[in-house]
């Protein structure tokens, strides 16, 4: 079964990053940055009274602002900076803020900026700045969630590059509960290449199995996975290339995703692709959703507005041109 979930309404029903930012306001009205995701969770969220259903609501869900992407790889700009990414992000911040009923929170799958921590460092630096001036108006009311992707970590990651993105923006997975549904944010990067930090990969390799047993025996009404990499980009048994880019391999998706269904996880929402995907493996659905920043598609960059019921998800993808100001919350 497949579904292209680039422009329509989408409905999954069910069968019979450590990475959260909240931002903290002073007197000033100035925000300061403030990582919430410690300890593989989340503060923001009120404990034990999000494991209970409380009706349905809605996220934002979006992906690779990548602040430099577009005059760097799509312009071939010989000077890049990242004005124009500066700007789309700033649009998804005011969006947001401008809907009439709050979202639960608003995640970004990945790449939040360009430059390889590694490879530029002080660059990478210049541009988390920027990000996080932007992201620090979004709404204090509203968690911010940010998931890892290949240019946060690297290709290739080392000890050194999970580090340096914790430091900055908090834990690479983790969990939290919203709602009565169960959330599990994870670093794709260690399914893509683990060759310098098989530790650490196996560690979350240990922490994904320990979640999805949390899930499934956990009376949740199902489980939302958030990553950067799609498993797959629209049928589960696609063809697919050990090297390929923007999918992971086969034998990795043939290991996780019946553990996924399993569990009972009903979503996975991922970015990377800079243009919106989808697909099933049976009743488990893959969401790839395009880009806030440089797209490399048809697609206008834009965000996904996810609504979430007591035993389906529906979700829409939205240019910013077309971004609505409310979120009606009908079946």
């Amino acid at each position: 079964m497949f579904h292209n979930p680039q422009s329509s309404v989408v409905s999954t029903r069910l069968a019979p990053s450590r990475t959260i930012i909240k931002l903290k306001q002073h007197n000033s009205n100035k925000m300061e940055w403030q990582n919430k995701n410690q300890n593989r969770t989340h503060s923001g969220f009120n404990g034990e009274n999000e494991m209970k259903w409380n009706g349905p609501f809605f996220f934002i869900q979006a992906a690779d602002c990548q602040l430099g992407l577009i005059q760097r790889y799509i312009e071939k700009n010989p000077e890049p900076g990242w004005q124009k990414e500066i700007a789309l992000t700033k649009t998804a911040v005011e969006k947001i803020n401008s809907l009439q009923q709050k979202p639960r929170f608003f995640v970004i799958c990945g790449d939040l900026c360009d430059a390889f921590p590694s490879e530029e460092p002080a660059l990478r630096a210049e541009q988390e700045r920027d990000l996080k001036r932007i992201l620090s108006n979004l709404d204090p009311l509203i968690p911010l969630v940010c998931v890892c992707g290949n240019h946060d970590v690297g290709n290739q990651p080392s000890s050194a590059d999970l580090l340096a993105y914790q430091s900055s923006f908090g834990d690479d997975y983790f969990s939290f509960w919203c709602g009565g549904v169960f959330h599990i944010v994870v670093n794709s990067q260690f399914w893509h290449d683990r060759s310098l930090v098989k530790e650490e990969a196996e560690k979350q390799d240990h922490w994904l199995e320990e979640q999805l047993n949390t899930l499934k025996n956990s009376g949740a009404k199902f489980g939302i996975i958030f990553q950067h990499i799609p498993w797959f980009l629209n049928e589960y048994d696609e063809a697919n290339t050990a090297d390929a880019y923007f999918s992971l391999r086969p034998e990795i998706r043939q290991k996780w995703l019946p553990k996924f269904k399993e569990a009972g996880v009903k979503v996975v929402f991922c970015g990377h692709y800079h243009r919106n995907a989808g697909g099933f493996f049976e009743e488990l659905e893959m969401v790839t959703t395009s880009a806030i920043g440089g797209q490399l598609g048809s697609d206008k960059s834009g965000m996904r507005i996810v609504k979430v019921f007591a035993d389906h998800v529906k979700h829409e993808y939205f240019p910013f041109t077309q971004f609505p100001e409310n979120v009606l919350l009908n079946m």
